[in-house]
Formats: structure tokens, sequence, C-alpha cells
């Protein structure tokens, strides 16, 4: 059974949306989660007081067999399942889908309503570009982009896997326009993947975006699955265990040392204070974390409320340094 986290939830930069803080990520739904496995999942994450799930319409195209919009679709049957639309918050993306691949004014609109279709509902809560596409003005896909915010088919937009530069056109545009703002921005960031600090979250700071990390975990690296070669080939292990292998060295070592010390003091997970870490960085609203199984959860959920010490947070950034 999950307990339910007295988190308290957050307003997403100046939107209307406010959300627990930590979000699901729906990348594992129809990949290494059947579907039933993804609604035991979704039942256990609302029950532990969670209502924000990130998913996007590629997902999970990769895996053979799969043409795209599998973890929307599975999202969609379980909304209709439990009749709980109101009470969750959906972010889906746009540019990856292979039938809907880019930014183009027209893709944008043909992707934004196969989306809701897959997912069943009139209309999505917040709306990433999910990868840069300079083939296409940027003007263009900011203004596809805020028209389905006219349209009422999105309440709130934004922004995934840009440049600092890139960002700083896109405020431009918007402001030169009149379009409507984005008000969050999706990095890859966590203690061990540090880049976002590095002229991201000063974009994030002065434009007022709520970040929402996603590899919040480093691929499972971040929650003490992974401390050896022989973890990353156990029989049974994530498809996603070569590539946390990565961090697999004298640094990382390091990290998990420091993050069991951390743990053991809490009498926590290892993945509760990797995202508690996460959490209490300036500018990040919620971290986004994907469970596979309902086991996975706790530790998931227990980070909500987990607060770290200055010093604790100075211990974990020292051993992540160099």
């Amino acid at each position: 059974m999950t307990e339910t986290s007295t988190a308290t939830r957050q307003r997403i930069a100046d939107s209307e949306l406010e959300v627990f803080p930590l979000v699901l990520g729906g990348n594992v739904f129809g990949w290494t989660a059947d579907e039933a496995g993804s609604f035991d999942v979704l039942d256990a994450f609302v029950a532990g007081g969670g209502d924000f799930i990130d998913t996007a319409d590629g997902y999970s195209h990769w895996v053979p067999g799969n043409e795209g919009g599998e973890s929307e679709r599975i999202i969609g049957r379980w909304l209709a399942a439990r009749g709980n639309r109101d009470d969750v918050v959906i972010a889906t993306k746009v540019s990856t889908h292979p039938q809907f691949p880019g930014l183009s004014a027209t893709n944008i609109a043909a992707a934004a309503d196969a989306s809701l279709q897959r997912l069943g509902t009139d209309r999505i809560d917040l709306y990433y570009a999910h990868f840069d596409d300079e083939s296409v003005p940027l003007v263009e896909t900011i203004d596809a982009l805020s028209a389905l915010v006219d349209a009422g088919k999105v309440r709130a937009l934004g922004i995934s896997n840009y440049s600092p530069e890139r960002i700083d056109e896109w405020f431009e545009i918007t402001a030169a326009n009149g379009f409507h703002r984005p008000v969050a921005l999706q990095p890859h960031y966590n203690l061990v993947e540090r880049d976002f600090e590095h002229g991201l979250r000063e974009r994030a700071e002065r434009e007022g975006l709520a970040v929402l990390p996603y590899f919040s975990l480093a691929k499972g690296f971040l929650a003490g699955k992974y401390r050896g070669e022989a973890d990353v080939a156990a029989p049974g292990a994530s498809p996603r265990a070569g590539a946390a292998a990565e961090y697999l060295d004298d640094r990382g070592r390091r990290v998990l040392a420091t993050l069991d010390e951390v743990a053991a003091e809490h009498g926590v997970d290892v993945a509760s204070v990797s995202l508690a870490w996460l959490r209490q960085q300036p500018t990040v609203l919620a971290p986004i974390a994907s469970a596979r199984t309902v086991g996975q959860l706790p530790a998931l959920l227990a980070s909500t409320s987990l607060v770290l010490s200055a010093a604790e947070l100075q211990a974990l950034d020292a051993a992540a340094a160099g």
C-alpha cells in the first residue's frame, strides 16, 4: 500500500496549474511497463497524493513493434476507466512522433489533435515543444503553439531541450508578437548532470519558468540500483541499465557513498535523497521520475516531504564536483 504524501502543491509559474512536487514520467508506459502494470503505477501514484503525469507523443516509438503514442493511449484509457480527468494534470510534447515529426505549424496542429484523441481529452494541460527544430522559423512554431492556447486545446506551454540562446529568441519573438508565454522548462538535470546550471537556469530565473527536470535519477543510477557491472548485467535489469553504467566511475561511486550516508541519516532510500536534492535546487518546481512497478513508487513519493539540510546539500555537491 502506498502511503499518501502530505506535500504542498505548487503553482506552475503564473499559470492556473497547481501540482504535486513530483511528476510521474510516462516514458515507461507501453515500454517496460505493460498496460496493466501502468494502470497499477498510475493508481498508486494518485493514491499517494500525486496528480501530475508527463508523457510525449513519441513514447515509445523506439520499441520494436511500437509506432509511437503508446504511452498517451495507456494514459487515456486509464483516465477513461477511472473517470478522473479533472483531478490530474497531463503534460505531453510534440516533435518526435514518427507520423508528426518536427515543429512546423501544420504538424503542430495535427500532432496536438492526435495527442488529444489518444489521451481521450479535450485539452492538454501543459504542452511542450519537445526538441528544437531549426528547419522551421521559430516564429512559426511559437505562433502555432500559441494558437492552440487560444483555441482552448492547450492550457499552458513549455519548452524542452532548447539552448539558452534559442530560449532568448523564443521570448523575444513572444514579446514582439503578443504570443502566450511559456511557463515551464524541462531540461536534463540531476545531481550528476549539471549543464543546466550554466545558462539555462539563468533563463528560468529571468523568465519565471518553472523547471521540471527529466532523467532526475540519471536513468536509475541515482536510485542506487547500479553499483557495479554485475548490477547492469543482472537478469531482469532495466533496458536503461547500460546507459546508467556510464556513471560508474570514481565520481559516481563517491556520489553513491554520500547518498548512502544521507539516506541512512534520514532512514529513507537513496532515490528519495536524489530527488529531494533536485527539488531543493533554485528554479526547480518538481522532478520527473518514472516507475515501472508499484514497488518503486514509495521511494519517489517519500522525496516530496524530505528536506535536506544545507550541510547535506553541500556534501552532495562536493561529491558530485569534478
